[in-house]
């Protein structure tokens, strides 16, 4: 199979391609501050630079394109310079490992949300999912030890709303 372009328009096309305020990561982005969560971007002193750094959670989000990050599921080699694409993927990938690596060997959550957990029909629960996961970091952060109640003990139970 060959390219339907020319190495002139290929290379017009792949130069135009960003790293940082995607479409994926201003999704994220968008969601993340419409539900009242805030955020830093692209910050040099935090290993990786993730495109999204929660720092009250001490969280860390990656917002990966499934092809340039080689996700599993649904990344497609091109047949054109299939080996090219195959390296390049492949060190993108020891790259997001080391970046992970090091930012949980300093106490980091790292949330990576792929490409294709952004469409339409299932962002709300991608989302929902990171929420989830901030949530319960920042818990885990700021009340270290878990309070449990005993709501059967008729002595500390609290008055029903509707009594």
């Amino acid at each position: 199979m060959t390219d339907k372009m020319t190495p002139e328009q290929r290379h017009h096309c792949m130069s135009r391609i960003r790293s940082k305020n995607t479409k994926p990561e201003l999704l994220v982005r968008r969601w993340l501050w419409r539900h009242g969560y805030r955020y830093r971007l692209n910050v040099k002193g935090v290993p990786g630079k993730p495109d999204i750094v929660m720092r009250p959670y001490r969280t860390a989000i990656f917002v990966n394109g499934c092809f340039w990050h080689g996700h599993e599921t649904c990344c497609k080699i091109p047949q054109t310079n299939r080996e090219f694409w195959l390296n390049k993927i492949k060190r993108n990938q020891e790259r997001d490992r080391e970046n992970y690596q090091m930012l949980q060997d300093n106490g980091w959550q790292i949330i990576v949300v792929w490409e294709c957990q952004l469409k339409p029909a299932v962002i709300e629960r991608t989302m929902l999912q990171v929420e989830l996961l901030l949530n319960e970091r920042f818990l885990a952060i700021h009340n270290p030890t878990p309070v449990s109640y005993n709501v059967n003990d008729e002595e500390t139970s609290l008055p029903m709303a509707a009594e």
